[in-house]
């Protein structure tokens, strides 16, 4: 018998600085939050460090000691050096890597090695995980809990010796990796090469050096202009893949659509397979979706009914990866109802709702009715989920797992689509052709009574609907 052997997964090292303003709990939720975001990327998470300071050093972030601290568990040196004998900034061997094959790679499917480190989180064997082993082990990479400048991440990977990523760069990273549809892959590499821009700086040179551009330009500049006839080649490729999306929304305009909207990973996808009995991809991943995906709701009532799943939120989310994914989120803005969708069982969906709600906000969604849904609900008691719909009273709270609760939302759904319509009666002739059928497709019936002549329908409609349905049969 053969046995396999688990490829073991790289370590990482976690580093906040605490500010006056952030208390030890929202600093604790964070770092959660990245830990998921790196194991997300692939990284299991060797250490955490945290300093309290009163503002972020303008060099290495961190006091002497913790510096020291740090350069422990990765092997380097703890000083910052300087001069020549530091290394290319790896922001530009990204750059320089990516050049030559960026335009073939966005035109090429997501491949299987880039699949093999999409690795799933595991989290009941993390939990049980040697300590011991990981201390004798040394991390390859240290992620930042916020955002940092160019010179910053040099210093820390100087004194480290490793690789160092800032929040938005894991982020954008784990973008990259999960962007499937062209328009996606557009946006996440516009984004992508926004964050690399202001980071290209050779870091081993006066920043003198010539190249072969225009005439007295650096490599720094012809490099940053590269990137920006880059950005620019993309923003016009997007806009046209933008226009026919557009097209395809106003098509979509005259009937009833209810957008999913939340934080990522709250169970937006689940919902959205659980109502349209489609196959979208549901994975126990942060931004595991990123495209917008529109499926009618299943089964269909007289009314149809279409349902999209959104790209989720996060704290801190690039504002440039926002700015991407304007189109995107669009599709929530053209929706009639919004469904707010929670993880109740994370003691920190109050928080992540605040945030769904001020990224609406900045790209200008304000006035559309909203919903509340307190998903996820198999894992808590019913004493808490009486409590949670006492405070949230109107909120709606369900298990994807539970049909009799899809089937109680998909009624408050129609209801709501509804709600506009009148009620009255209608007479159809056996006699006038093709009217039958249209009542009875497309059309609430309430009660039928039939006649030698035809058949009364009491029906629920539209008052423009039944207007045309009239003219269309030449109906009394």
């Amino acid at each position: 018998m053969i046995f396999e052997t688990k490829k073991k997964r790289p370590m990482a090292v976690l580093v906040s600085v605490i500010l006056h303003k952030i208390s030890d709990e929202e600093n604790k939720d964070s770092l959660a939050e990245l830990s998921r975001l790196v194991k997300t990327l692939g990284y299991d998470v060797l250490e955490t460090i945290s300093q309290r300071r009163a503002a972020l050093s303008g060099g290495a972030v961190l006091g002497v000691g913790k510096l020291k601290e740090l350069a422990n568990l990765t092997g380097g040196s703890g000083v910052v050096k300087t001069g020549a004998s530091l290394k290319k900034h790896k922001a530009r061997e990204k750059f320089e890597k990516n050049e030559e094959d960026s335009d073939s790679n966005l035109d090429e499917e997501i491949d299987d090695e880039k699949d093999d480190l999409d690795i799933k989180d595991e989290n009941n064997q993390n939990d049980s995980t040697d300590q011991k082993r990981l201390k004798k082990e040394k991390a390859t990479l240290v992620i930042f809990d916020g955002e940092l400048t160019p010179s910053q991440l040099a210093n820390l990977q100087s004194a480290t010796g490793v690789d160092v990523l800032d929040r938005t760069g894991v982020i954008v990273e784990i973008f990259s990796r999960h962007a499937k549809t062209r328009e996606s892959r557009l946006q996440v590499e516009i984004a992508r090469l926004n964050y690399l821009a202001p980071r290209i700086r050779e870091t081993g040179s006066s920043g003198e050096d010539r190249a072969e551009g225009k005439v007295g330009e650096t490599k720094i500049e012809l490099d940053k202009r590269k990137i920006r006839d880059r950005i620019s080649e993309l923003r016009q490729e997007l806009a046209l893949i933008q226009k026919d999306q557009a097209i395809r929304r106003t098509k979509r305009s005259e009937q009833p659509c209810v957008a999913l909207v939340g934080y990522t990973n709250a169970g937006k996808s689940s919902l959205m397979r659980a109502l349209t009995g489609s196959e979208v991809l549901v994975e126990d991943k942060l931004f595991a979706t990123l495209d917008t995906t529109v499926r009618a709701m299943h089964p269909e009532s007289k009314q149809k009914i279409l349902i999209s799943d959104t790209v989720g939120f996060i704290k801190k989310l690039p504002h440039d990866l926002v700015a991407s994914f304007r189109s995107t989120l669009e599709e929530a803005a053209h929706a009639s109802l919004l469904l707010f969708v929670v993880d109740a069982s994370d003691s920190t969906f109050r928080s992540q709702l605040k945030v769904t709600n001020q990224v609406l906000n900045e790209i200008g969604i304000h006035d559309i009715p909203k919903k509340l849904i307190l998903n996820k609900i198999d894992k808590l008691n019913p004493e808490k989920v009486s409590e949670l719909l006492e405070e949230f009273p109107g909120a709606i709270a369900l298990s994807t797992l539970n049909r009799d609760d899809i089937v109680r939302l998909m009624k408050t759904i129609t209801d709501f689509f509804e709600q506009d319509m009148m009620e009255t009666e209608i007479f159809v002739p056996y006699l006038t052709q093709g009217a039958m059928s249209t009542v009875r497709k497309n059309i609430r019936i309430l009660s039928e009574k039939y006649d030698e002549l035809g058949i009364y329908f009491t029906i629920r409609i539209k008052e423009k609907d039944f207007i045309q349905l009239k003219k269309d049969f030449q109906l009394k």
